[in-house]
């Protein structure tokens, strides 16, 4: 099993930053992605960005592309999303997820590949 604890949520201003930390814990030898989604009040999780345990290999939702920026620190089992120019279409509770499988459909992007998934953390931006 894996646990995940994210952190760094909170209420910013339209153009502003956050940093989102993922901490994982217990069989994270196991882990081959970690990505982050994210949910509206009345949508569909959706998929914000990913990266990969063994090469550090990034992906990225059209919408966030030259905002936001993934990445990790193997030595602290934490992943990262830097959002920067944040805008409130942005707002959502985003969720931290692990997967341990050998491949991965639509290029990291989809929910049901990943089998670990942390608690969430609001974010929320005002214009």
């Amino acid at each position: 099993q894996v646990q995940l604890v994210e952190s760094g949520g909170g209420l910013v201003q339209a153009g502003g930053s956050l940093r989102l930390s993922c901490a994982a814990s217990g069989r994270t030898f196991s882990i081959s992605a970690m990505g982050w989604f994210h949910q509206a009040p009345g949508r569909e999780r959706e998929f914000v960005a990913a990266i990969t345990s063994s090469d550090g290999r990034t992906y990225y939702a059209n919408s966030v592309k030259g905002r936001f920026t993934i990445s990790r620190d193997n030595a602290k089992n934490t992943v990262y999303l830097q959002m920067n120019a944040l805008k409130p279409e942005d707002t959502a509770v985003y969720y931290c997820a692990a997967g341990d499988k050998r491949y991965y459909y639509s290029d990291f992007a989809s929910g049901d590949d990943y089998a670990y998934w942390g608690q969430g953390t609001q974010v929320t931006v005002s214009s």
